[in-house]
């Protein structure tokens, strides 16, 4: 396509002008102080940017159309209802499932009997068992496009503080789950779950750096099979612009180890809404968050996005809560443009340098953390765990003051509104004493002290 005249008329104006120009509209105040800030992680924002800022650099952004899959999750205890819950889900747009399975002992046949029409299937349990999630892997490849089984034992350590069974052993299950998965196997068998980071309080670049010290445990671990990708199941928060830069970055991130290894498969990723801005009060809310977060994770490149019901802090699952959640996704992809088929971002100069940036300091954090011994050796000194924690209290310290706003909690609250009646399920971090191996990372949500205050003060 020829490229339009429209602009032929009109001269180029340089940065340097137009700062010039920004300058002269202060009236004397600093630029830098009053105009650019700068992101928790460290990244400086500046009002506009143009070509210059990438001059002499090889461009990220290049347009890549990437079909993306509306997923839901299915939490599985006994096959035959959630074999019928996942026939019931596939004639209302649902292309992707994920198979949340508690009980190892259910019949892969009839979980997935009849089940067809999905571009992608995903599973994650609770226990590993070496039989039925080998059954689950033959019986699902011949019928999906795409399997992904998200084996993470380093992931239940870091959220349970325990290993499945032993890190010897649960290692040397997954190594022989990868070695009699077929051939013609299409998906990803490891997972590495870092939602987890996102929802204890990590940052985004300390989330990208510790996503790819996890992935670089088990690409250790297995290179007897490159050709296997790994799924990195991420949490969209709620900056617009810097979430969509997290997902290209990932990628971005991800090609460069993979180099190392010799893989050329691309990884496979999956998205869902932070728990960590979420909140009870001003519930409404929730549904503009994760409409934006959906929305940021479909721009960045994500696989398959799964939303969460806007309902989902205190009510127990239910059929209208999982319909507002699966509809926003239907909106997007059918009646937005949100389809995949072109891709808007390619080519903006501000996401490309936060792309740019946060790939930056994630593969320098990356690179400390393997001089340091790896992932696993700074989980086992509670590294991870104090950084992260680190992170939340700083958030934390800016929620309170204002700095980090949730409309409807922390600013401009109802105080007439009542939750104490509706809460069917508790929505807060509860202790589970427990003997473990080391600290495990605790998700947490911002205006969980404060939600508590307000229940305690209702009449």
């Amino acid at each position: 396509m020829e490229p339009s005249p429209l602009f032929d008329d009109f001269d180029a104006v340089s940065a340097k002008a137009w700062k010039q120009k920004i300058q002269y509209g202060l009236k004397g105040a600093d630029y830098n102080d009053t105009l650019v800030w700068e992101s928790p992680e460290g990244i400086k924002v500046k009002p506009f940017y143009s070509n210059e800022d990438h001059k002499d650099r090889q461009r990220l952004l290049k347009a890549a159309p990437r079909p993306w899959s509306i997923g839901e999750t299915i939490s599985v205890t006994e096959a035959l209802t959630g074999n019928q819950k996942a026939l019931e889900l596939i004639p209302k747009g649902i292309d992707s499932i994920r198979f949340a399975v508690a009980d190892t002992t259910l019949t892969a046949k009839a979980l997935l009997k009849n089940i067809t029409a999905l571009k992608s299937v995903y599973f994650s349990f609770d226990t590993l068992s070496q039989e039925p999630i080998q059954q689950i892997a033959e019986i699902a490849q011949k019928q999906f496009p795409q399997v992904h089984l998200q084996l993470d034992p380093i992931g239940n350590l870091a959220r349970e503080g325990n290993w499945f069974f032993g890190k010897d052993k649960d290692f040397a299950f997954c190594d022989g789950i990868a070695t009699s998965a077929p051939k013609e196997f299409n998906g990803s068998l490891f997972s590495v779950d870092a939602a987890l980071y996102q929802n204890s309080g990590a940052d985004r670049v300390q989330e990208l750096a510790y996503a790819l010290s996890h992935a670089n445990e088990y690409l250790l671990r297995s290179a007897r099979h490159p050709e296997r990708r790994i799924t990195f199941r991420m949490a969209i928060g709620g900056n617009y612009f810097f979430e969509i830069a997290k997902f290209r970055a990932l990628r971005l991130l991800w090609r460069t180890l993979a180099k190392d290894y010799g893989i050329a498969a691309d990884c496979h990723i999956t998205a869902e809404p932070s728990k960590r801005n979420k909140t009870v009060y001003a519930y409404n809310t929730n549904m503009l968050r994760t409409t934006t977060e959906c929305m940021s994770a479909i721009l960045g490149g994500a696989d398959t996005v799964f939303n969460s019901p806007y309902d989902t802090l205190y009510h127990k699952r239910n059929a209208f809560g999982d319909r507002i959640a699966r509809n926003q996704l239907l909106l997007l992809k059918h009646e937005s443009f949100f389809d995949g088929s072109y891709d808007p971002v390619a080519g903006n100069h501000y996401l490309e340098t936060l792309v740019r940036q946060m790939a930056e300091k994630a593969l320098l954090l990356f690179k400390q953390i393997e001089a340091s011994g790896g992932f696993l050796k700074q989980l086992n000194d509670h590294t991870i765990q104090r950084k992260i924690a680190e992170s939340a209290q700083k958030s934390q310290k800016r929620f309170h003051t204002e700095e980090e706003l949730l409309v409807g909690t922390n600013r401009y609250a109802a105080q007439q509104e009542r939750m104490k009646g509706e809460l069917e399920v508790y929505p807060f971090v509860q202790k589970r004493p427990r003997k473990t191996l080391l600290p495990p990372l605790v998700p947490k949500r911002l205006s969980e002290a404060l939600e508590q205050e307000r229940l305690q003060q209702e009449q």
